[in-house]
C-alpha cells in the first residue's frame, strides 16, 4: 500500500482535495483532525500547560485561540508545540495505517516538507493556489483578519520552496478543475 503525502500552505485547499479523494473511496488520514483529538487528552493538556503556562488553559482544556496567538507569532514557540503533538500524531497514523486495505492512502498535513518528512511517503502531492485567494479563504473560514492570516503564512515555507520538493502539484482554484486533477492523480497513484 502506497503512502501519498498531501500538503500545501494555509488556505490552499488541502482539506477540499482530501475530501475529493475520500469521495473516491481512498482512505484519508488528516493530521490536523488527529492533532485536535489530542488536545482533549489530559496528558497532552498537562504537557501544553507545563510548556506554555496556565494562560492557555481554560476549564481544564486548551484555549486554542490563546495558544494560537503564542505559537503563530513565534516560530520557536510553534516548534515547542509541534514537538509535543507530532510524535503522537505519527503514532496515531501508524495505528490507523495497519488497518487500511487500499492500493494507496492519503496522509494530509500542512508541514510535511518543513519537517523533512517527504521521504516517509512514496509520493507527495502539493496543493497550490494564488496567495490572495488563500488569504481570502482563511479569513472567511476562520473569521480572522488579513494580518492574522499573514502571520500564520510567515510561519510556513513559501509555496515556491515546496514546489521544488513536491512530486506532483495540484492547482486548486476552481472546483471543477480540481475535481479533474484529483481524477487524474487517482489514476496515477493506482499505477505507482
Amino acid at each position: 500500500m502506497k503512502k501519498i503525502g498531501l500538503t500545501g500552505g494555509i488556505g490552499s485547499g488541502k482539506s477540499t482535495v482530501a475530501a475529493l479523494f475520500k469521495e473516491k473511496g481512498v482512505p484519508v488520514f488528516i493530521a490536523d483532525i488527529e492533532a485536535k483529538k489530542l488536545f482533549e487528552e489530559e496528558e497532552v493538556v498537562n504537557e501544553i500547560k507545563e510548556c506554555f503556562g496556565s494562560s492557555v488553559i481554560s476549564k481544564n482544556s486548551i484555549d486554542r485561540k490563546a495558544l494560537g496567538q503564542i505559537v503563530f507569532s513565534d516560530s520557536e514557540e510553534l516548534k515547542k508545540l509541534n514537538n509535543i503533538i507530532h510524535p503522537k500524531v505519527h503514532q496515531a497514523f501508524e495505528n490507523w495505517f495497519v488497518q487500511q486495505n487500499s492500493p494507496y492512502i492519503i496522509y494530509e498535513a500542512a508541514i510535511i516538507f518543513e519537517h523533512n518528512r517527504q521521504s516517509f511517503f512514496d509520493k507527495t502531492l502539493l496543493v497550490t493556489a494564488p496567495k490572495a485567494l488563500r488569504i481570502e479563504r482563511v479569513m472567511k473560514r476562520d473569521s480572522v483578519t488579513e494580518d492574522e492570516v499573514l502571520r500564520r503564512m510567515e510561519n510556513q515555507w513559501s509555496e515556491s520552496r515546496k514546489v521544488e520538493l513536491a512530486d506532483y502539484i495540484l492547482n486548486n482554484v476552481k472546483i471543477e478543475d480540481t475535481k479533474q486533477q484529483v481524477n487524474r492523480f487517482d489514476k496515477i497513484f493506482h499505477g505507482i
